[in-house]
């Protein structure tokens, strides 16, 4: 049978891709990152192994026992953890931070990847696992953006390529054709929440993947918390990458942002 490595963060993400992976026959090993991973996940996977964000030895350790040699990551793990005390990285973990040119996510997800090939542990495109759940191309809402917002959304789109070309962040929030906040290590949702309350009523958020997206990891990916975060500002507008922007529980999404009366798009150029 195929083993796959689940390496699991935060979010719905890993229990969509843990249930796509058991669906293509493969058995699958959770590795559940804590504090981060879903307590469900237990029970959409094969096995789990928890392990503390900070240890990477001890994430290796679990997949050699379980015989992996293909592993995938799914889920957001927040660099803002390495910030924090409470999160102490092991001998492994700090040596790979270590050899790091910068901090950048591009920079110490490929180091991740480099340890864990070196370990004889290949990891895989996450779209294998969930291909049906990017964003098509077009409006997926009833309501479609105003000739004001479509602007908003072509102005934002330029913005949001170049900080990830720049790998600073996936998400600008504009209005009016003005920048009320980048993404930057606090996240997705908390730049929706600082940008749309700097906006008042009425933000346009735009998410795309970088212009050399590697589907390996950091793939731009949204879902209840993203709406969630956007009817708390009062946000009107969600423009996501057509094909390249991962979009969870679609169905109930698209009925809760009609309900809210917020735009979901799949845009491109």
């Amino acid at each position: 049978m195929k083993k796959l490595g689940l390496i699991a963060g935060k979010g719905e993400l890993p229990l969509a891709v843990a249930d796509d992976a058991k669906k293509q026959g493969y058995f699958v090993l959770a590795i559940g990152l804590e504090p981060l991973a879903d307590k469900s996940l237990s029970s959409h996977v094969d096995a789990i192994k928890w392990v503390n964000v900070g240890k990477f030895g001890k994430l290796i350790d679990a997949m050699k026992q379980y015989g992996v040699s293909e592993a995938v990551m799914a889920g957001k793990v927040s660099k803002t953890l390495l910030y924090k005390s409470k999160i102490t990285p092991d001998l492994r973990a700090v040596k790979t931070l270590m050899s790091l040119k910068d901090r950048s996510d591009d920079s110490i997800l490929l180091a991740i990847t480099d340890e864990l090939e070196k370990e004889g542990i290949r990891l895989l495109d996450i779209s294998l696992f969930c291909a049906d759940l990017f964003s098509p191309r077009g409006i997926l809402t009833k309501h479609s953006p105003s000739e004001q917002e479509s602007k908003d959304i072509e102005f934002g789109w330029k913005i949001a390529k170049e900080m990830g070309r720049l790998d600073i962040g996936q998400t600008v929030v504009v209005k009016n054709r003005a920048v009320m906040a980048v993404e930057a290590i606090e996240g997705t949702d908390e730049a929706i929440r600082r940008g749309g309350t700097l906006a008042g009523k009425g933000a346009v958020v735009v998410k795309v993947g970088k212009p050399n997206q590697d589907m390996r990891f950091d793939v731009p990916t949204v879902g209840s918390e993203t709406l969630k975060v956007m009817k708390e500002v009062h946000a009107k507008v969600l423009a996501v990458e057509a094909h390249k922007c991962l979009v969870l529980n679609r169905e109930d999404l698209v009925r809760e942002a009609d309900t809210a009366g917020i735009v979901i798009a799949g845009y491109a150029e």
